[in-house]
């Protein structure tokens, strides 16, 4: 690789911010200049007027009228859902998961139909500018063998891990595994792909999780090994996702059918080690830094405490909260706990790919509730949870998820198209340049498609579409 330079104008969070303080770490440069260097890492990034001379021999990149801001992260998407976006005809949670997902996701039995959504998959992920991602896998190994190759062949960043359910009902069938099974199978994927690109997790693009589907998926004896799983390999840098009190149908939905099946205090006991009667502890905690829980709608104010306490991380999902009419993760009190908050698109729930989609559901959603618990989001608020807070979440924050020097080059050139760029250039703007700023901004989140995607970038080498 030689050196490059893009100019454009540059947003992002400098330095390590936490979402309440995202205001004050928000960047923009109008006249902006972004230095890669030939080790696929920014050298530079600042005014165009000030990018240092040792770099006058780099490959210039225009973008005029264009954006540039760090890789989209999307921290809970749904690999075998790739062709089951927004089924019609499910119901709430439990009933769209027994009618619509688990028939959809037993399809990729077929390794060819599974190579098919894994090229889609990677297609659909490039079009909108996501760069890094946790990916709830496939039940069947060799489904997500190809999309652990398809990842690597374009040269993205994923976390994915294979489903795990050892209990379900009829539809569920082809999905269910034994407990020696899911425990055998789990570990051979971490064995074969966990950092299989380098060999070192802290340089590689591709990561395992262990993903335990939800607590009604499993039982006490599948948390209990898996739990002992994590604790064997949790040294070694791999991730647990799973999902977290997201439907809360009264008697009928996911929290109360878990908390009677489990007669625990809390659903995210179930994760925390405490999964057997009144709460007690029978084994290893899956939470931490590398835990990344979807949803979260419905949390007591212990369970979003207990996860701010081990560093594990929220993946927001409103477009498919609104979807499956789960409800909104109160914004106001789960920022205030401190837990770190990032994106999802939830894709199939979601019927968006695009993390700006997600960002301005959120914005929405959050406007609208309720009483004194309503907020407008900052922009930057936003830009957080789409970038930084995502690379947080997957403990890669070190490396990208913002524009500072010598981090890895992941980023997006935006360049609006032509109803985005008509609002940019004749929006009424303040006379406050922060606020104009901060108006850009909302208006630039709020208002990118795919098709203002123009070029993505991961460790400083462009990616296109298989």
């Amino acid at each position: 690789m030689t050196d490059h330079i893009h100019y454009g104008h540059v947003f992002h969070l400098s330095g390590s911010p936490l979402i309440t303080e995202a205001d004050d770490a928000l960047v923009s440069i109008p006249d902006g200049a972004l230095v890669v260097g030939d080790d696929g890492r920014i050298a530079y990034c600042g005014e165009r007027s000030g990018v240092p001379t040792e770099f006058a021999s780099a490959e210039q990149h225009e973008h005029p009228g264009g954006f540039l801001l760090p890789g989209f992260v999307d921290t809970h998407i749904h690999f075998p859902q790739t062709f089951a976006g927004a089924s019609y005809g499910g119901g709430q949670l439990l009933e769209w998961l027994d009618r619509c997902i688990f028939p959809a996701e037993a399809r990729l039995a077929d390794p060819g139909f599974a190579r098919t959504a894994a090229v889609e998959f990677t297609r659909r992920r490039i079009a909108a500018g996501t760069t890094a991602m946790m990916a709830f896998g496939s039940a069947f190994p060799a489904a997500q063998d190809a999309l652990f190759e398809e990842t690597l062949s374009a040269g993205l960043r994923i976390v994915s891990g294979r489903g795990i359910q050892t209990v379900g009902d009829e539809s569920a069938r082809p999905l269910l595994t034994s407990e020696e099974e899911a425990i055998r199978l789990t570990r051979e994927e971490i064995e074969k792909w966990h950092a299989a690109d380098t060999g070192d997790p802290a340089t590689a693009l591709v990561h395992v999780a262990i993903v335990p589907r939800f607590s009604l998926s499993v039982t006490a004896e599948t948390l209990r090994n898996l739990g002992e799983l994590y604790d064997e390999y949790r040294d070694r840098g791999v991730y647990v996702h799973t999902h977290l009190n997201e439907n809360n149908r009264p008697g009928t939905g996911e929290i109360d059918i878990t908390k009677k099946l489990y007669r625990c205090d809390s659903y995210l006991d179930t994760y925390d080690g405490r999964f057997l009667p009144w709460s007690e502890v029978g084994g290893k905690s899956l939470l931490g830094r590398r835990t990344i829980l979807a949803h979260a709608v419905h949390c007591q104010d212990a369970e979003i405490a207990r996860m701010a306490e081990t560093g594990t991380s929220i993946a927001h999902c409103p477009i498919s909260q609104l979807f499956l009419g789960s409800g909104t993760m109160p914004w106001k009190r789960t920022v205030a706990s401190g837990v770190n908050i990032a994106a999802g698109t939830d894709v199939g729930g979601g019927d968006e790919w695009l993390i700006p989609r997600v960002l301005g559901d959120a914005f929405k959603q959050h406007i609208s509730e309720p009483g004194d618990a309503g907020v407008s989001m900052h922009p930057a608020e936003m830009l957080f949870l789409g970038t930084l807070g995502g690379a947080r979440a997957l403990d890669m924050e070190d490396r990208f998820g913002n524009l500072d020097a010598g981090k890895e080059a992941d980023f997006v050139v935006i360049e609006p198209d032509a109803p985005l760029a008509a609002v940019l250039a004749n929006a009424v703007r303040s006379d406050d340049p922060l606020l104009a700023r901060d108006q850009t901004l909302f208006t630039l989140l709020m208002g990118i498609r795919e098709s203002s995607i123009a070029e993505v970038y991961v460790q400083g080498r462009r990616i296109t579409a298989p």
